[in-house]
């Protein structure tokens, strides 16, 4: 990993930088927190400046900070040119007004914009607002670069991967990486797609390709330290962590992660627990079909939507004997079939117990039903954390919100910064992870 770089880049100088002079400043900015700092003095005393020139670099500055409602209005404030107009739109889009941010990039291609980005730019923005035919008209009309534009084969990538196509995308990030081998935003996402198809070794090997670079990208940084530790690597996991806190030493998910990697170091893995836990997720996810049940009995479970036998462990005698038609000689077939592997019907809501002394998963908290129905897919989580809800066996949030903070932790490699984030993605549902009383 590279030593950081600080860029000479002067928004505010005698003339206005070039669009990939800004660009590359931005990402300086954002390269540690001393440049940040640094670049936010700046800009605040250039607020209450109000020539035209200077609005518009500090309307840029501000966007560079995250200050889109601030950065709009002085840009608003400046004489029209191709960055006014592109700055405008890149705020706008930000911001979710993706009709306003269309019209900026069409004025800035008035303004002799380059006709290639604004094309691109479009394609993005339409994407973002899911206009997926509209994205795929665009990127039609400039088809005749695609044996040249690595930028071009990145926008296809993304529009394809937001449409499910994801060994598409995965061709097209590749032939970006190919065109322009250092292009990092290609290059993430490549890692990130392998990662999420179990392909770790390419995946870390795409994440080194970034970290060679400087300034680093935070985000591969932390995704290629998530993979060492997955792999037991945990010294080179502190490494990458490490290089995310020298540039920013108050970078809570790295801070958090730190401990997690530190824990794991000394963590003892109980082989003979994994094998029971194993055994368990076995015998629960054995279909109701495998056994030799009556037609009757075999008809009322599937209406019920019971398909295994871990459904049925959260299933009381009364449920079933109040459902049509499930009369006693159908309760005592499936009791006879859960006493020949030492359970019982309702065990899991009893808090009962394998005969290994291993707890069984708790019934669902009663939540909305259109959230607990919803897949743990659709939320924004990272790749560690759906790796581990995938070990858990957790397919819905309402599988999710049946989970103790405890059980979560007790997943090998899942730790505060992934339960962190669950716990996030939860409250802003208004739903929370099961307590135990």
């Amino acid at each position: 990993m590279v030593p950081e770089t600080v860029t000479k880049i002067d928004l505010f100088g005698t003339d206005l930088p070039s669009l990939a002079d800004i660009q590359k400043l931005a990402t300086s900015v954002h390269s540690n927190e001393r440049n940040r700092i640094s670049f936010k003095e700046q800009v605040q005393s250039n607020l209450g400046k109000t020539e035209a020139k200077v609005s518009l670099a500090t309307g840029i500055g501000l966007f560079i900070l995250g200050n889109d409602e601030q950065a709009i209005e002085k840009l608003q404030n400046s004489n029209d040119c191709k960055e006014k107009f592109l700055y405008l739109a890149y705020a706008q889009r930000r911001k979710g007004n993706f009709k306003e941010a269309i019209a900026n990039l069409e004025k800035a291609r008035e303004h002799q914009a380059e006709k290639l980005s604004i094309m691109l730019e479009k394609t993005a923005t339409l994407r973002y607002e899911s206009r997926f035919e509209e994205a795929t008209k665009q990127l039609q009309a400039c088809s005749n670069f695609e044996q040249v534009s690595a930028e071009y084969h990145y926008q296809l990538a993304r529009l394809q991967e937001a449409q499910g196509l994801y060994q598409e995308a995965i061709n097209n990030y590749q032939m970006a990486v190919e065109l322009e081998p250092e292009h990092q935003k290609a290059l993430f996402h490549l890692a990130y797609a392998c990662d999420l198809r179990g392909d770790e070794q390419a995946a870390i090997d795409y994440y080194k390709q970034i970290t060679v670079h400087s300034p680093v990208y935070i985000s591969a940084l932390l995704n290629l330290a998530v993979l060492y530790e997955d792999l037991n690597k945990y010294e080179k996991a502190s490494q990458c962590v490490e290089a995310v806190l020298r540039s920013h030493p108050n970078h809570q998910k790295a801070l958090l992660f730190k401990q997690d990697i530190d824990s794991s170091k000394t963590m003892i893995y109980d082989e003979e627990k994994e094998k029971r836990l194993d055994r368990r997720a076995k015998i629960l996810e054995t279909p109701i079909s495998d056994f030799e049940l009556s037609v009757r009995s075999r008809n009322c479970l599937k209406r019920m939507g019971i398909a295994t036998i871990g459904d049925l462990l959260h299933t009381t005698e009364v449920d079933l004997l109040s459902y049509k038609n499930f009369g006693e000689t159908s309760l005592n077939e499936i009791k006879t079939i859960l006493a020949s592997k030492n359970l019982q019907l309702g065990m899991a809501i009893e808090n009962k117990t394998f005969t290994d002394s291993e707890e069984l998963p708790s019934e669902p908290l009663n939540t909305k039903q259109e959230f607990s129905q919803k897949l743990v897919d659709d939320m924004e989580l990272s790749v560690r954390s759906r790796k581990c809800l995938l070990r858990l066996n957790v397919r819905t949030i309402g599988d999710l919100i049946s989970k103790t903070e405890v059980e979560l932790l007790g997943c090998k490699n899942f730790g505060v910064t992934s339960l962190n984030e669950i716990k996030q993605q939860l409250t802003d549902l208004n739903l929370s992870l099961r307590k135990l009383e």
